[in-house]
Protein backbone atom coordinates (compact mmCIF):
# COMPACT_ATOMS: atom_id res chain seq x y z
CA UNK A 1 0.00 0.00 0.00
CA UNK A 2 2.77 2.54 -0.86
CA UNK A 3 0.49 4.76 -2.81
CA UNK A 4 -1.98 4.81 0.54
CA UNK A 5 -1.32 8.53 2.37
CA UNK A 6 -2.06 7.58 6.34
CA UNK A 7 -2.16 12.00 6.37
CA UNK A 8 -5.79 11.99 4.30
CA UNK A 9 -7.15 8.90 5.81
CA UNK A 10 -9.86 8.34 8.27
CA UNK A 11 -9.73 5.12 10.22
CA UNK A 12 -12.52 3.51 11.86
CA UNK A 13 -12.00 0.35 14.19
CA UNK A 14 -14.96 -1.88 15.38
CA UNK A 15 -14.52 -2.75 18.80
CA UNK A 16 -16.00 -5.56 19.82
CA UNK A 17 -14.52 -8.69 17.90
CA UNK A 18 -11.33 -6.12 16.55
CA UNK A 19 -10.15 -4.00 19.49
CA UNK A 20 -11.30 -6.25 22.06
CA UNK A 21 -10.52 -10.47 21.44
CA UNK A 22 -14.30 -11.27 22.09
CA UNK A 23 -17.45 -9.71 21.83
CA UNK A 24 -17.56 -7.42 25.61
CA UNK A 25 -21.69 -7.67 25.04
CA UNK A 26 -22.34 -11.58 24.77
CA UNK A 27 -19.64 -12.50 27.40
CA UNK A 28 -21.58 -10.24 29.67
CA UNK A 29 -24.69 -11.50 28.33
CA UNK A 30 -23.40 -15.51 28.55
CA UNK A 31 -22.19 -14.75 32.35
CA UNK A 32 -24.68 -12.61 33.87
CA UNK A 33 -27.84 -13.75 31.92
CA UNK A 34 -27.96 -17.36 30.78
CA UNK A 35 -30.03 -18.45 27.61
CA UNK A 36 -32.87 -15.96 27.80
CA UNK A 37 -31.06 -13.70 25.69
CA UNK A 38 -30.45 -15.76 22.64
CA UNK A 39 -34.22 -15.64 21.62
CA UNK A 40 -33.49 -11.60 21.08
CA UNK A 41 -30.40 -12.06 19.29
CA UNK A 42 -32.31 -14.66 16.92
CA UNK A 43 -34.80 -11.76 15.91
CA UNK A 44 -31.88 -9.74 15.52
CA UNK A 45 -30.02 -11.78 12.65
CA UNK A 46 -33.13 -12.56 11.33
CA UNK A 47 -33.86 -8.91 10.22
CA UNK A 48 -37.07 -8.45 12.38
CA UNK A 49 -35.42 -6.16 14.82
CA UNK A 50 -32.71 -4.28 14.23
CA UNK A 51 -29.35 -3.50 16.33
CA UNK A 52 -30.80 -0.40 18.06
CA UNK A 53 -33.76 -2.47 19.73
CA UNK A 54 -31.78 -5.61 20.15
CA UNK A 55 -29.01 -4.07 22.11
CA UNK A 56 -31.36 -2.35 24.49
CA UNK A 57 -33.82 -5.36 25.22
CA UNK A 58 -30.52 -7.36 25.67
CA UNK A 59 -29.39 -4.62 28.17
CA UNK A 60 -32.55 -4.72 30.27
CA UNK A 61 -31.91 -8.34 31.14
CA UNK A 62 -28.36 -7.52 32.67
CA UNK A 63 -27.95 -6.28 36.45
CA UNK A 64 -27.94 -3.04 35.04
CA UNK A 65 -27.59 -1.39 38.85
CA UNK A 66 -24.13 -3.19 39.26
CA UNK A 67 -21.76 -1.19 37.47
CA UNK A 68 -18.95 -2.45 39.26
CA UNK A 69 -20.07 -6.36 38.39
CA UNK A 70 -20.69 -5.34 34.85
CA UNK A 71 -17.24 -3.87 34.45
CA UNK A 72 -15.42 -6.22 35.84
CA UNK A 73 -16.98 -8.77 34.13
CA UNK A 74 -16.69 -7.06 30.90
CA UNK A 75 -12.65 -6.49 32.15
CA UNK A 76 -12.30 -10.35 31.01
CA UNK A 77 -12.56 -9.82 27.75
CA UNK A 78 -8.36 -8.91 26.51
CA UNK A 79 -7.65 -6.06 24.24
CA UNK A 80 -5.31 -7.13 21.02
CA UNK A 81 -1.67 -5.92 22.49
CA UNK A 82 -1.37 -4.47 18.82
CA UNK A 83 -4.30 -1.59 19.21
CA UNK A 84 -2.19 1.17 21.01
CA UNK A 85 0.86 0.67 18.56
CA UNK A 86 -1.78 0.63 15.97
CA UNK A 87 -3.28 3.90 17.02
CA UNK A 88 -0.67 6.20 18.09
CA UNK A 89 1.56 5.08 14.87
CA UNK A 90 -1.77 6.58 12.56
CA UNK A 91 -1.82 9.33 14.86
CA UNK A 92 1.66 10.10 13.85
CA UNK A 93 1.50 9.45 10.26
CA UNK A 94 -1.24 12.56 10.51
CA UNK A 95 -4.54 9.34 9.89
CA UNK A 96 -7.89 10.43 12.06
CA UNK A 97 -8.74 7.73 14.48
CA UNK A 98 -12.16 6.58 15.94
CA UNK A 99 -14.14 3.90 17.36
CA UNK A 100 -17.31 2.90 16.07
CA UNK A 101 -19.23 0.29 18.20
CA UNK A 102 -23.06 -0.73 18.13
CA UNK A 103 -22.23 -2.23 21.50
CA UNK A 104 -23.36 -1.34 25.19
CA UNK A 105 -20.80 1.31 25.06
CA UNK A 106 -19.10 1.99 28.11
CA UNK A 107 -16.11 -0.51 27.66
CA UNK A 108 -15.29 0.77 24.26
CA UNK A 109 -15.58 4.36 25.45
CA UNK A 110 -13.10 3.50 28.13
CA UNK A 111 -10.62 2.11 25.99
CA UNK A 112 -11.06 4.83 23.20
CA UNK A 113 -10.45 7.74 25.99
CA UNK A 114 -7.49 6.20 27.63
CA UNK A 115 -5.48 6.47 23.88
CA UNK A 116 -7.53 9.78 23.38
CA UNK A 117 -9.58 9.30 20.20
CA UNK A 118 -12.91 9.25 19.66
CA UNK A 119 -16.06 7.13 19.99
CA UNK A 120 -19.19 6.95 18.37
CA UNK A 121 -21.11 4.03 20.59
CA UNK A 122 -24.08 3.79 22.91
CA UNK A 123 -23.49 6.09 26.28
CA UNK A 124 -24.80 4.34 29.78
CA UNK A 125 -25.86 7.06 32.44
CA UNK A 126 -25.22 5.01 35.50
CA UNK A 127 -27.18 6.83 37.62
CA UNK A 128 -30.19 5.73 36.26
CA UNK A 129 -28.66 2.55 34.49
CA UNK A 130 -29.82 4.07 31.16
CA UNK A 131 -28.79 3.05 28.03
CA UNK A 132 -28.90 5.74 25.31
CA UNK A 133 -27.71 5.69 20.97
CA UNK A 134 -26.44 9.76 20.73
CA UNK A 135 -25.18 8.19 17.45
CA UNK A 136 -27.97 6.72 16.00
CA UNK A 137 -29.35 8.12 12.43
CA UNK A 138 -32.87 8.45 11.60
CA UNK A 139 -31.73 9.77 8.29
CA UNK A 140 -29.69 6.66 7.40
CA UNK A 141 -31.75 4.69 4.71
CA UNK A 142 -31.67 1.67 7.59
CA UNK A 143 -32.23 3.79 10.24
CA UNK A 144 -32.30 0.74 13.25
CA UNK A 145 -28.80 0.55 14.16
CA UNK A 146 -27.57 1.67 17.93
CA UNK A 147 -24.43 3.10 16.29
CA UNK A 148 -24.64 4.70 12.12
CA UNK A 149 -21.34 4.07 10.95
CA UNK A 150 -22.26 4.31 7.80
CA UNK A 151 -22.70 8.47 8.87
CA UNK A 152 -19.18 8.78 9.76
CA UNK A 153 -18.00 7.28 6.90
CA UNK A 154 -19.64 9.54 4.52
CA UNK A 155 -18.98 12.64 6.33
CA UNK A 156 -15.25 11.53 5.62
CA UNK A 157 -15.49 11.09 2.48
CA UNK A 158 -17.26 14.36 2.19
CA UNK A 159 -14.23 15.73 3.42
CA UNK A 160 -12.16 14.27 0.54
CA UNK A 161 -10.58 11.73 3.34
CA UNK A 162 -9.89 8.32 2.56
CA UNK A 163 -11.71 5.74 4.87
CA UNK A 164 -10.29 3.09 6.13
CA UNK A 165 -12.85 0.34 8.14
CA UNK A 166 -11.67 -2.41 10.31
CA UNK A 167 -14.14 -4.75 11.73
CA UNK A 168 -15.26 -8.55 12.15
CA UNK A 169 -19.14 -8.78 12.57
CA UNK A 170 -22.70 -7.94 11.37
CA UNK A 171 -22.65 -3.96 12.36
CA UNK A 172 -20.04 -3.25 10.02
CA UNK A 173 -21.78 -4.65 6.65
CA UNK A 174 -24.09 -1.70 5.77
CA UNK A 175 -20.68 0.60 6.44
CA UNK A 176 -18.19 -2.06 4.21
CA UNK A 177 -18.99 -0.94 1.03
CA UNK A 178 -18.49 2.28 1.64
CA UNK A 179 -15.42 2.11 2.44
CA UNK A 180 -12.11 2.92 0.38
CA UNK A 181 -10.11 0.14 2.38
CA UNK A 182 -11.47 -2.93 4.65
CA UNK A 183 -9.97 -4.78 6.54
CA UNK A 184 -12.38 -8.02 7.65
CA UNK A 185 -11.86 -10.63 9.72
CA UNK A 186 -14.42 -13.87 10.87
CA UNK A 187 -18.05 -12.70 10.07
CA UNK A 188 -17.39 -9.41 8.27
CA UNK A 189 -14.94 -11.35 5.95
CA UNK A 190 -17.45 -14.26 5.17
CA UNK A 191 -20.17 -11.68 4.43
CA UNK A 192 -17.30 -9.47 2.15
CA UNK A 193 -16.93 -12.90 -0.12
CA UNK A 194 -20.43 -13.41 -0.62
CA UNK A 195 -21.08 -10.12 -1.29
CA UNK A 196 -18.07 -9.21 -3.61
CA UNK A 197 -16.71 -6.46 -1.44
CA UNK A 198 -13.12 -6.27 -1.67
CA UNK A 199 -10.80 -6.14 1.89
CA UNK A 200 -7.52 -7.43 3.44
CA UNK A 201 -8.08 -10.22 5.85
CA UNK A 202 -6.68 -10.36 9.50
CA UNK A 203 -6.36 -11.44 12.31
CA UNK A 204 -5.02 -9.19 14.79
CA UNK A 205 -4.35 -5.12 15.23
CA UNK A 206 -0.37 -6.11 14.01
CA UNK A 207 -1.57 -7.28 10.90
CA UNK A 208 -3.78 -4.01 10.13
CA UNK A 209 -0.48 -2.13 10.83
CA UNK A 210 2.07 -3.89 8.74
CA UNK A 211 -0.03 -4.19 5.78
CA UNK A 212 -0.87 -0.13 6.23
CA UNK A 213 3.34 -0.10 6.39
CA UNK A 214 3.27 0.65 10.10
CA UNK A 215 5.46 -1.76 11.64
CA UNK A 216 9.53 -1.71 12.12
Amino acid sequence: MDDLDLSSASVFLDFDGTIALGDTGVHLLNRLVGDSWLEIEELYKSGEIGSRECVAREWALLPVGDEGRLRSVAAEVPIDDHFEPLVDALVDAGAEVSIVSDGFGFVASDVGEAVGIAVRTSAVDWATSTLTFPYEDSSCPCARCGTCKQAPLREAAARGRTTILVGDGASDQLAAPLADLVFATDQLARWCDVNNVAYRPFLSLGEVAGALGLLG
